[in-house]
């Protein structure tokens, strides 16, 4: 199943070139098209490791050609076109290629010339994650229901609190539903997710004025900052952070990324008390509907990160 596409177009002596990198959940595909036409297809399991492609051009210069694609950092993918010796495009000018493979080996802690080991390592982090996915993937079909439920409701209706209320009554539908299935339905968020649901209709359904309509994000998002934090710091992240790893493919510190979170939270209602306070309803509508989703994912990614395991971390 393809999970994400990088399309990385270019020239080459008057042919039209494409690279396109596709991640799917166990490899990676790198396609080379010229002129629309397939000319080199290559691909690597996860659990080998980051490595470059390199496809061969087609060249009428006498010269060796080639394109490499990879990772220049943790997130995107580059080309670099070479005729004989020399760099003639870069899709990242001045970004190397070849970065992913290094990250891999800091993140293993390993030495460069250990690749068997780090081969080993990444195959068995590969081997823990499909199983942990094969655990979970029914709680996680459960949670994302319930999310996709609670806006097309709120979406064809304009009433967030009718469609709170429906999200909460799904969600003690799955309660019931897992007294009769063996899979696992509960292990993620569902039932968090139900009693937010059933105080965000509460919230919505008491609170009729525009402007604690604004707030109810502050207001409930400093509650669930404040469970988070608890758990973070009183359970060591037993519940909220064991369940945040669920969804992650690296294994994580879970009292990190429950104070993690806690953080997040309350920064984030702080940001929206700040606008509500500050600026008109309109832009407010624009904060909340596109803004705050992408400085919540940066403040999330920032979080993961400080929360990760490393290698040499010793087990609690």
């Amino acid at each position: 199943m393809r999970v994400w596409t990088y399309l990385r177009p270019f020239e080459y002596r008057g042919l039209d070139c494409v690279v396109e990198v596709t991640l799917t959940f166990k490899e990676t595909i790198s396609r080379l098209f010229v002129d629309n036409e397939l000319m080199d297809e290559q691909s690597l399991a996860y659990s080998a490791g980051a490595t470059t492609f390199v496809h061969p051009l087609p060249s009428s210069s006498g010269q060796t050609a080639r394109v490499k694609s990879g990772y220049y950092n943790w997130w995107n993918i580059g080309i670099a076109v070479i005729e004989g010796d020399n760099t003639v495009y870069e899709s990242h000018p001045g970004r190397d290629v070849h970065h992913g493979e290094e990250l891999v080996k800091k993140m293993l802690g390993e030495d460069p010339d250990s690749a068997e080991r780090a081969s080993s390592k990444l195959r068995s982090m590969a081997e823990t994650n499909q199983n942990k996915w094969r655990r979970n993937k029914y709680s996680i079909y459960a949670d994302l229901a319930l999310g996709l439920l609670f806006f097309l409701v709120g979406k064809f209706t304009e009433d967030l609190a009718l469609a709170a209320i429906v999200g909460a009554g799904a969600g003690l539908g799955l309660v019931v539903a897992q007294r009769f299935v063996k899979v696992d339905l509960l292990g993620g968020f569902a039932v968090f997710g139900t009693i937010m649901l059933l105080i965000s209709a509460g919230f919505s359904l008491g609170f009729q004025d525009d402007y604690w309509v604004q707030m109810k994000s502050t207001i409930l998002g400093l509650f669930t900052a404040s469970l988070f934090m608890a758990d973070g710091l009183l359970r060591r992240g037993a519940y909220f952070g064991a369940r945040i790893e669920r969804y992650m493919p690296l294994p994580l510190h879970h009292d990190r990324i429950a104070v993690g979170m806690s953080l997040n939270g309350i920064i984030m209602a702080g940001a929206n008390y700040l606008v509500t306070e500050n600026f008109s309803e309109d832009f407010w509508l624009t904060w909340t509907t596109f803004l705050d989703l992408p400085v919540g994912m940066a403040l999330f990614y920032s979080v993961v990160y400080w929360a990760r395991k490393k290698p040499t971390d010793r087990v609690a």
